[in-house]
């Protein structure tokens, strides 16, 4: 695919009056259908691979339901409040190694991915002991957050239980996004599917046959969690990844802070993503028939949920198709990317709202029998229709983002956008025009629609060749640092 070929196809030419006339590439479906195999090949295993990792906590949670609801109400109060908190600084963490691992693998310089790699372990590792105290103290924070005492004690036996899970996610995240830049996610998705299975053997035998609680339960989850990563580990170490991994090196210890500079950015980027929507949960407990307005928002989210692995899925594919073009110079190239994806994004989102549109009546009766549910969240579902189509764009342009690594920028948008304009906004419909949980969650759409139309606007100013030779410089400049420390070995 030439570089030529594809401007032809993407920019006006002028024609002889003088206006502007623009030239159609016969082959543009062709190339299209090239790119969205590319996309699709790690998009596909992507969201394989969420889905299945969400299903763990899903899975575990069924089987701790028949122990007991004071063991649910701790569990599901662990997962969602202390580990959502802290995975979500190691996943968005993990994000910074994807940029360059992508930006490498697509400039031929695959010996630099197994070196970032160990560098975001170190990061990582680092991170994820100072936020071990979390799960110390869960018992005196619910307390201060104010949940009863027995939900808040068995909640911090829950949650010295997770702790080994907690470490698993620094391995689980980085060599996914190792081995999704080089586009062999596949191992991922099987070996995520594979801990999976285990979990349900495991649930089934240590809390169904053996009776051993929730313990067998927290014992099973762990196990599930640290399945793919021994494959993974296994996959790349042992000679699958021949040229990105040439064993430890000293050299991970090289240039630390600006790593761990784009690795707070990407954090903190994807916590205030993440944590959105949780706020909204938290506005809503305040409404008139707070009980009623939970649950059935509680069952949107859960759909919204387990759609947005089709847009993160997207996302992850974005990201890598757009580092690989421009670690390789091929500016065009990456912008094609951009165009493909949206495209594609913006369908699935436009299907999916018919479809919410189309069976909001029936699809709550799926949850609940209870009347009054039912019409809770028939109401709801038009906000949950326009929510799906946003996600669906906005997750693709936070790709492009991560792709340029402009992930401390994408931080900053994200709190304007989220906690300045939504959550205020939400606020004042929601108390002050009393719409209850419909303006809460229209005013935070509101904050979801104005990243979205930022996150367009910066792309569409992106300078991609300017990009390219900056990516270009700073790979150049490694491997010169790398020689040099090559030379100064052999001296020695």
């Amino acid at each position: 695919m030439e570089e030529d070929s594809i401007t032809s196809a993407l920019l006006p030419a002028q024609g002889r009056g003088g206006g502007l006339r623009f030239s159609i590439d016969p082959d543009l479906p062709g190339r299209f259908w090239v790119e969205s195999k590319a996309t699709w090949k790690i998009a596909g295993a992507a969201i394989f691979s969420r889905l299945a990792t969400f299903g763990l906590n899903v899975i575990t949670q069924a089987f701790i339901g028949h122990v007991g609801d004071l063991e649910l109400a701790a569990f599901s109060m662990v997962i969602s409040v202390i580990v959502g908190f802290t995975s979500g600084i190691i996943i968005g963490m993990g994000t910074a190694l994807g940029t360059l691992c992508g930006q490498a693998y697509g400039a031929q310089k695959q010996e630099i991915l197994g070196i970032y790699m160990q560098r975001s372990w170190i990061v990582l590792s680092g991170c994820t002991i100072a936020l071990t105290p979390f799960y110390f103290f869960t018992a005196p924070i619910l307390k201060l957050l104010g949940q009863s005492n027995d939900v808040a004690n068995l909640s911090g036996r829950v949650s010295l239980w997770c702790i080994p899970m907690l470490f698993s996610f620094v391995f689980f995240y980085t060599l996914s996004r190792f081995l999704q830049s080089q586009s062999k996610n596949f191992i991922t998705a099987w070996s995520s599917a594979l801990g999976a299975v285990f979990n349900i053997l495991l649930c089934w035998l240590f809390v169904s046959k053996w009776r051993m609680g929730l313990e067998g339960a927290l014992i099973s989850l762990n196990v599930a969690w640290w399945t793919p990563v021994i494959v993974q580990y296994v996959y790349v170490t042992c000679g699958w990844c021949p040229d990105a991994w040439t064993g430890y090196s000293m050299e991970a210890f090289v240039d630390i802070w600006p790593f761990l500079k784009l690795s707070v950015a990407s954090g903190v980027m994807l916590w205030l993503d993440l944590w959105y929507y949780k706020i909204l949960v938290l506005l809503i407990g305040n409404t008139k028939d707070a009980e009623v307005a939970i649950d059935s928002l509680s069952i949107c989210l859960n759909i919204n949920t387990w759609e947005m692995a089709i847009p993160l899925g997207l996302l992850a594919s974005t990201s890598v198709r757009i580092a690989n073009e421009l670690g390789a110079g091929r500016p065009v190239r990456a912008k094609f990317v951009v165009v493909v994806s949206i495209i594609t994004s913006t369908i699935i989102g436009l299907v999916i709202l018919v479809l919410i549109m189309v069976l909001r009546g029936n699809f709550a009766q799926v949850f609940t029998n209870n009347v009054i549910m039912q019409k809770a969240i028939y109401k709801l579902g038009l906000l949950l229709a326009f929510t799906v189509l946003l996600n669906s764009i906005q997750p693709v342009l936070v790709g492009v983002a991560v792709g340029l690594g402009w992930q401390a920028f994408v931080a900053y948008i994200n709190f304007g956008c989220y906690y300045i304009i939504g959550v205020p906004l939400g606020m004042i419909l929601g108390y002050t025009f009393h719409l209850g949980v419909m303006g809460i969650w229209l005013g935070m759409i509101f904050g979801t629609g104005a990243q979205t139309l930022a996150l367009m606007f910066i792309t569409w100013r992106v300078d991609w060749e300017i990009e390219a030779k900056a990516i270009e410089s700073k790979l150049n400049q490694w491997s010169s640092i790398k020689s040099q420390n090559e030379k100064n070995k052999q001296t020695c």
